[in-house]
């Protein structure tokens, strides 16, 4: 599974937040870390511990919350865009020629008027047999169209 990480434009000023407040957290952890590393007595590690290991934790736990937020945003964002994207594109309604046999122009066979091969086609016109002998169009092995229909 790829994951897909966001452009350095679509981060947010919460998430700029959250990723600073992990690496000062990180850098107080370690500082505390190195300062309690280097006293024997337990006495003497409780203000490094106060001071700078227990705000470390708390900016690291609140740097992890506020880039939990600012991803769940900027997901919400970009779901709501695809959504507006895929709501705005309406396609008008279609208005097939009348009659049951269609053509496509320059094409080599004829349809029924619910193949699937024309559906797409905005430029299919009606076919009657004249059309299709003059032509020399062949019947769509898709629809298997008749030629009385």
């Amino acid at each position: 599974m790829r994951t897909v990480r966001p452009r350095t434009s679509d981060l947010h000023p919460v998430l700029w937040t959250g990723l600073a407040a992990l690496a000062a957290g990180a850098v107080l952890c370690v500082i505390g870390w190195y300062g309690m590393s280097g006293e024997r007595h337990a006495a003497r590690q409780l203000p490094y511990l106060a001071s700078c290991t227990v705000p470390g934790s708390a900016l690291i736990i609140a740097g992890a919350v506020l880039l939990t937020y600012g991803r769940s945003t900027l997901a919400t964002a970009r779901l709501a865009e695809l959504y507006e994207l895929l709501v705005a594109v309406e396609t008008p309604p279609r208005t097939r020629p009348a009659g049951n046999l269609l053509m496509v122009p320059g094409g080599t066979l004829w349809h029924r008027a619910d193949c699937p091969l024309v559906e797409s086609e905005p430029e299919a016109v009606r076919a009657d047999a004249r059309t299709i002998t003059a032509a020399g169009l062949g019947p769509c092995p898709i629809c298997e169209p008749q030629e009385g229909s």
